[in-house]
Order: structure tokens, then C-alpha cells, then sequence
């Protein structure tokens, strides 16, 4: 045989071996994919059958909500903070950057819904750091007329018995904060339906297996219960005004005093507004950087949840072998699995399930896309952000991110 010949037989067998060697170490991350994703769909049930301590005293509560421009399902989300069933005296705190601000027409809707309803409005453009929430929050806090806080984003949307449970939680012995798991409340349409889908089979049981393995110590901003006190001991809210994952931040500083943070084993919705596929890859873009720079290796890592994404692969790269079909099949099943599993705990309609694996090949090269730049948009602002999470801004340019 001519040396040409041998030298290009040897390449096509190096390149076969080399696919054939990804082929199988996508499968074996399909597999593990499989088994975290059964695993998961096991412990969501003790997650939402975890009872609430019951709620003995009912101590003054000042909720404090930062508010940014109009949202679609704003009026509903703060009704239904107002309609709580909760004997103690509750302030509602809104604040805005803006005087002008078309949120604050709802909340004069709100007070006019609830005439009994202690509300106050704070108007502040200060600015404390790039985080433009936290600078609300420190704008409102001097107005914050009770000792214990619940912070709590403006597209947020709650149960009757939302702030007995929470205050409720937050009087166990050594506990410092209580924070929210969450499921997506989605806009009509498409893209919202895919967007409530990384909430409620990515993110909810990312979250619940984490806890029980012990791998994370989450806070979320769409809860934050603390007491006064505490928020005093941490240093106040000044030193994260400029950091991306505040909410993370402010759970760290907690645990760092001694005290616990509580996840309560009950979930409020969250809007999932994103009607376009632009704004859909913005928010899923700075979520997936903003863990990444949280828990690099955990973000790495959480590539093994996706194992229709892993099962696809294998069975492009292997020219569709008979075990990778099968694995995909598998795959599909496991994903249908967890996504029954959540619906029947939140007693809905296992609906749609075409769209999870649909979801998932999204989700998995939105996770590929985070490695690639430190670049996020936030509420139309784009920074740019560096390795201990600060935010820096970069020039403006055009954008619909509404996620507060």
C-alpha cells in the first residue's frame, strides 16, 4: 500500500476511533443524566410534603417590594401579597428609581382595592452600586417601619398562607433567614410556556436535590424573610449593591453569623414574561452566568442533568447505533417521569410534555453558551461581570429582559 494511502487510512481511523470515543462518553453522561433525573423525581415528594412549623406568634411584618416598570401580571402579584391570611400588622413598602415610573400607577390601583392596606411608596433615584435592585432596597429601607422584613421581587405571586408560614419558619431555633423555592408562572404564548419549563423541571429539582445532598446553600430574592436585627449583624445591604447574585451573597453572610437559612418545603410563582426567543436566551443567559459564577464547578457539573441533550448527541456522533436509540428513549422517559412527578405535587395537568425535551436541547447550549463570555443584560442594562461577581456597566444597547 502507498504511503499516501496508509497515512490517510490512518486518519480515518483516528478520526473513527475519536467519534467513537465521544459517542461513548456521551452516553455514559446520558446515563448518569438518566439516574440523576429518577433520583430527582424521588425527592421532590418529601421536599413538598416537609410541613411548616406552625405560626404562634404573628410579629409586625414590613414586606418590601422594589418595583421597575410595568410588568403583565403585576397587579395580580401584589394582590395577592395583600390578601394574606395574617392577624399581625403588615407594611407594604414599594419602591421605585423613578417618580414617573408607570408601577407606581398600580400600586395607587392597589390602594384603591385595599383602602385598609398600610402601603407606602418610596421614590429615590440614588444609585449605591451597579445593582440597581439593591439600590431600591437601600432607598426603602429608612421607611421600614417594623423589625421583621420579607423582601420579596415585584413578579412574584403567593398563597393565602404565604407570610404565616414564612414568619412561621423564621421562628425555629437558629434560624437566621427563610427563602422560597419557586415555580413558573407563565405569559401566554410559547416561548413563555418553554421559559416556566426551566423553573419548574430544571430549576426546582436542581434545587431540592442539592439540599438534600448537601451540595448548595441557595437564597433566593423572590423570598428573603429576616429579621432586622440580623440584616444590622451582616452589615446591611450597602456591600452588595454591586453584585450580580446579591440574593446568594446576603444567604452566605447570614450562614456566616451561625444561623440557619431555611427553605420551606412549599413554592411561590414566579412570572415568566419572556415572549420572544431573544428574551428567553437573555434571562437564561445571565441565570446560567450568574451561577457559573457562583459555584463554577456545580455549574459545570449540572451538564449531567441533561441527558436527552447527552442521548441526542450519542446518537448523532455514533450514526445512530441501536443502544442509542434506546438510551434516548430512556431519556425521554425519565424527563416525562420528573415532569408528572412535579405536576401531580402541585395537583395540574400533566400537559405538554412534547416541549421538555424540546426545552432541554435549549437549556443544555444556553449552559455550553455561559462558558463563553461574562456578558449579561439585566432590565435592558448590559454589564459585564468579573470574577468575584462584581458588576461592571457596559454602553447600552437595545434589549426586552424584564426579570427583576
Amino acid at each position: 500500500m502507498a504511503p499516501d494511502a496508509l497515512a490517510k487510512a490512518a486518519s480515518l481511523l483516528s478520526f473513527d476511533g475519536a467519534r467513537l470515543a465521544l459517542t461513548y462518553i456521551c452516553g455514559v453522561c446520558a446515563a448518569f443524566g438518566v439516574v440523576y433525573t429518577v433520583v430527582a423525581a424521588s425527592l421532590v415528594g418529601p421536599f413538598f410534603t416537609r410541613r411548616s412549623p406552625p405560626c404562634k406568634r404573628y410579629p409586625a411584618v414590613t414586606v418590601i417590594k422594589p418595583l421597575s416598570g410595568m410588568e403583565s401580571a403585576l397587579l395580580s402579584n401584589l394582590r395577592s401579597f395583600c390578601e394574606q391570611d395574617y392577624p399581625g400588622d403588615v407594611q407594604f413598602l414599594f419602591g421605585v428609581h423613578d417618580a414617573r415610573d408607570p408601577a407606581l400607577e398600580v400600586v395607587r390601583e392597589l390602594q384603591r382595592l385595599y383602602p385598609a392596606a398600610h402601603i407606602t411608596t418610596i421614590a429615590n433615584s440614588a444609585l449605591h452600586g451597579c445593582n440597581r435592585k439593591v439600590s431600591n432596597l437601600i432607598n426603602m429601607l429608612p421607611a421600614a417601619e417594623h423589625d421583621l422584613f420579607v423582601f420579596a421581587d415585584s413578579d412574584v405571586t403567593v398563597a393565602s398562607d404565604y407570610l404565616s408560614r414564612v414568619v412561621g419558619e423564621l421562628h425555629g431555633e437558629g434560624v437566621g433567614l427563610v427563602t422560597c423555592a419557586y415555580v413558573g408562572v407563565p405569559d401566554p404564548g410559547f416561548w413563555p410556556q418553554l421559559s416556566a419549563r426551566a423553573v419548574d423541571y430544571q430549576f426546582l429539582p436542581g434545587v431540592v436535590t442539592a439540599l438534600r445532598a448537601g451540595l448548595a446553600q441557595p437564597c433566593f430574592g423572590q423570598t428573603i424573610a429576616m429579621r432586622r436585627k440580623t440584616l444590622d449583624t451582616i452589615g446591611g445591604l450597602g456591600q452588595f449593591a454591586g453584585l450580580l447574585a446579591e440574593d446568594h451573597a446576603i444567604g452566605l453572610a447570614v450562614r456566616a453569623t451561625g444561623q440557619k437559612v431555611v427553605v420551606p418545603g412549599f413554592v411561590i410563582g414566579h412570572a415568566c414574561p419572556e415572549t420572544t426567543a431573544g428574551r428567553l436566551i437573555e434571562h437564561e443567559l445571565r441565570w446560567s452566568r450568574t451561577i457559573r459564577r457562583i459555584d463554577p464547578v456545580g455549574h459545570a457539573g449540572s451538564a449531567l442533568g441533561y441527558p436527552v441533550a447527552w442521548a441526542t448527541l450519542a446518537l448523532v456522533m455514533g450514526g445512530a447505533p441501536v443502544w442509542a436509540v434506546a438510551q434516548l428513549l430512556v431519556a425521554l422517559g425519565a424527563r416525562a417521569l420528573l415532569q408528572a412527578r412535579i405536576d401531580t405535587l402541585l395537583k395540574r395537568p400533566v400537559r405538554n410534555l412534547w416541549l421538555l425535551p424540546l426545552w432541554d436541547l435549549f437549556a443544555f447550549a444556553i449552559l455550553c453558551l455561559s462558558f463563553s463570555s461574562s456578558h449579561v443584560v439585566w432590565r435592558g442594562v448590559s454589564f459585564r461581570v468579573d470574577g468575584r461577581g462584581l458588576l461592571t456597566v457596559e454602553p447600552e444597547r437595545p434589549s426586552a429582559d424584564r426579570t427583576s
